[in-house]
């Protein structure tokens, strides 16, 4: 699999800065004192939940999951008895706003926003294409303190395997209205998942129409990840501590693609979970986390 999701790079251009809007965190409801949202720089709400104590630590979903479906639900308490846990919803999931037109650097907006409200600085933990988007956060603006990335699915670099396809056809699936088409391509197409997990998924509604729910933001993961091949020059100006994580069960793309991030980033660790997919358990990955997030220094060696 080659997402994070419940189931299953290239430097960005930049772009016009729009007015500077400082980012805000508003009021929590009074049922439920976690549940909050930042203001991002374009405006657009982004729901998140709070817990915990300790340093700040952001959770970046992969493609088709949120605070609520997905990881987080799971990985989020377990990182709480650690540090202040920040679960959001990626644009256009969740009860987060999605202001058009998207571009990958508004989602590092998003987080930017999240960071602030956090007081100014927070680590990172991305999994699947939210830890190529925690690559790109470090890379992009001030407040990143260490990055953990699990297993950024940048399996294309060669240009070989027709990764720069997929954003087109997501778009033009999602553009006639054919989430579930979406959904689908994304699957078998890009996870490669076999034909009858797909079939199997389509006979649980209440998961199905969760992922078609926010299968128009599948073009948007295929933009972060630009291509599926890893944007090098960007990533070596990262100057904060990296750790990049891959399950030794994963598929050899993911391997890959994990080793050649860390050679990439200066002074950046790898380590290969034993035993773990791309679907990782977070009772496997919390400790190695908290391990590099806490320590000031890390072995990476390999754990079972």
């Amino acid at each position: 699999m080659l997402t994070s999701s419940p189931v299953g790079r290239s430097q960005l251009t930049a772009e016009p800065a729009s007015p500077k809007r400082e980012a805000r965190a508003e009021p929590a409801s009074p049922k439920r004192e976690a549940r909050r949202r930042v203001i991002s720089q374009d405006g657009t709400p982004i729901a998140y939940e709070r817990s915990g104590s300790g340093p700040a630590l952001i959770l970046i979903d992969g493609a088709l999951c949120s605070r609520r479906f997905g990881p987080s639900p799971k990985l989020a308490p377990l990182l709480a008895e650690h540090f202040t846990v920040y679960a959001y919803d990626r644009r256009g999931r969740g009860e987060s706003g999605d202001t058009r037109p998207y571009s990958p650097a508004r989602e590092v907006e998003d987080i930017a926003a999240l960071i602030d409200a956090a007081g100014g600085s927070a680590f990172l933990l991305g999994l699947s294409s939210g830890g190529a988007l925690a690559l790109e956060t470090a890379a992009s603006g001030p407040g990143v303190v260490k990055v953990i990335a699990y297993e950024p699915p940048y399996v294309d670099d060669g240009g070989e395997r027709g990764g720069a396809a997929h954003k087109g056809q997501l778009e033009r699936l999602v553009a006639a209205g054919d989430r579930g088409g979406a959904v689908k391509y994304f699957m078998k197409d890009m996870v490669g998942a076999p034909a009858a997990i797909v079939v199997l998924m389509r006979l649980m509604p209440w998961i199905w129409r969760k992922l078609q729910a926010v299968a128009h933001t599948l073009p948007y993961d295929a933009a972060v990840m630009t291509d599926f091949r890893i944007p090098r020059a960007h990533f070596a100006s990262i100057g904060v501590p990296v750790l990049v994580i891959n399950g030794a069960k994963t598929d050899s793309r993911l391997k890959a693609a994990a080793r050649t991030i860390a050679g990439v980033v200066p002074g950046a660790q790898h380590l290969e979970l034993a035993g773990q997919t791309h679907n990782v358990k977070p009772d496997v990955l919390t400790p190695p986390v908290v391990e590099f997030l806490n320590g000031p220094a890390f072995a990476a060696a390999k754990r079972g």
